[in-house]
């Protein structure tokens, strides 16, 4: 164990990380990194299969990124957001609008996914408060989502291992099933449904509407609760229930957002427009923090007002729309540009698919789904009755010890190994990055 590492163990407390398994399988040592690959302090590489925590876009170390973070470190490397503004964050800003969907026309800048999440909510909930319609105060997610960390963003996600010891400090919120395809809950197959699943969600919205705020979902992709992909009439229907029962759609695309579904945004595989989109992880392309949340002129409005009304929005983050960060996204969202990134990845994309298709056949394999540049096994125990493995089992820590032999990150999801792919990947990378982890699967015995 080298030096750094000790000192590592000795000061650091790492995020989803039980801390004792670290002295008989300690963190690895990152020097450097470039494009797809990161570097150990002993010459070995890996691939970023998983885009370091889903926010590197474009590849690391890409010089328009770097250049663009060091112009701006020479005029001004930060300033309070109340009060003062600056260029990267209004030029950051217009081109976000233009690249939304119809209807999102204002730009609000926080820190990250959790506090973008955040913000969504706490408009969500003032908007009613400002406009005189005090009992909409609840919120309608899915029980698999996933929406951050924070005490807000928990409550409207699903309870599971990541924060089930922090559910008595919740609010209260309504959940629905999730369309979960692979174990559907009204216990139906795909091919034969009718997105029956939407029912549920749209009793509590029928029966509740009244004291319902808004409702949050991640667009066809719920990332941390298992990379479960759902059909699109699901998100159709969901959007125009949210319409007709008179309440808010939050669409929280920290995860989704900026190619990663093929699209630049998952919700343009449809024809919807939500009132809130929650953006961070790709927005700078990994290199910075940033959030976003972008609503509407509508919901906007009803916080112009005299002081004295008492209806501004007192919130904010010291870091808001920094500006090195915001220099950063505009960057990114340059190279998506110039270096023609979505049509690249449409050549790669029904390739991929096409070759994860191949893992159905395993043993230990239950499901395969995809969407873009995003795919995802989930391992179970006996095929035939989707019997899953027990957490003790660790399953999954095999195949990503092996892995990491390989040169590949293969950070499960329970008991669910993913891909998502950095937009960069070329063909040969993916062709081996597929290749060894189908070996890899394949040589799971228990």
């Amino acid at each position: 164990m080298n030096g750094w590492i000790k000192k590592d163990l000795k000061y650091i407390w790492h995020p989803y990380t039980q801390m004792k398994d670290c002295r008989d399988f300690p963190p690895i040592f990152i020097k450097r990194a470039n494009g797809i690959k990161l570097y150990d302090d002993k010459g070995d590489f890996y691939y970023d299969t998983i885009s370091s925590w889903w926010c590197n876009v474009h590849g690391h170390n890409h010089p328009k990124i770097k250049r663009a973070i060091k112009k701006q470190l020479d005029c001004l490397e930060h300033v309070l957001f109340a009060g003062f503004t600056h260029r990267s964050a209004i030029l950051l800003a217009k081109e976000l609008i233009s690249i939304s969907p119809r209807g999102l026309t204002k730009v609000f800048f926080s820190d990250n996914g959790s506090t973008a999440v955040e913000t969504a909510l706490k408009m969500a909930f003032q908007y009613w408060q400002n406009i005189g319609k005090k009992v909409k105060k609840k919120f309608v997610s899915l029980d698999y989502g996933y929406h951050g960390d924070t005490i807000g963003a928990m409550s409207v996600s699903g309870v599971s291992l990541f924060n089930d010891i922090f559910k008595e400090l919740f609010f209260k919120s309504f959940k629905a099933p999730s369309p979960y395809c692979y174990r559907c809950p009204m216990g139906k197959n795909r091919p034969s449904c009718d997105i029956d699943c939407i029912v549920p969600f749209e009793e509590i919205l029928k029966k509740h509407n009244h004291e319902i705020a808004a409702i949050i979902l991640e667009p066809l992709l719920m990332a941390a609760g298992g990379m479960i992909v759902y059909p699109k009439e699901y998100l159709e229907k969901a959007s125009e229930l949210a319409k007709k029962y008179d309440v808010h759609l939050i669409l929280d695309e920290v995860a989704t957002g900026f190619g990663r579904t093929g699209r630049m945004f998952a919700c343009d595989h449809v024809n919807i427009r939500p009132d809130f989109l929650c953006l961070s992880k790709g927005i700078t392309a990994g290199y910075l923090p940033l959030g976003v949340t972008m609503t509407t002129n509508d919901i906007y409005d009803a916080f112009y007002a005299d002081y004295e009304d008492k209806k501004t929005f007192y919130h904010g983050h010291t870091y808001t729309a920094n500006p090195i960060a915001c220099s950063a996204a505009m960057a990114s969202l340059n190279i998506f540009e110039e270096e023609n990134v979505l049509e690249k990845i449409k050549e790669l994309i029904p390739a991929f698919h096409r070759s994860l298709e191949r893992f159905r056949s395993l043993p230990v394999v239950g499901d395969v789904r995809y969407i873009g540049m995003v795919g995802a096994v989930e391992l179970v125990k006996d095929k035939k009755t989707k019997k899953p493995f027990g957490f003790k089992e660790r399953i999954t820590l095999k195949i990503y010890k092996d892995g990491l032999n390989n040169s590949l990150i293969l950070r499960p999801l329970g008991n669910v190994i993913y891909l998502f792919l950095p937009l960069c990947v070329k063909k040969n990378q993916l062709e081996y990055i597929l290749d060894r982890t189908h070996s890899i699967i394949n040589r799971i015995t228990y």
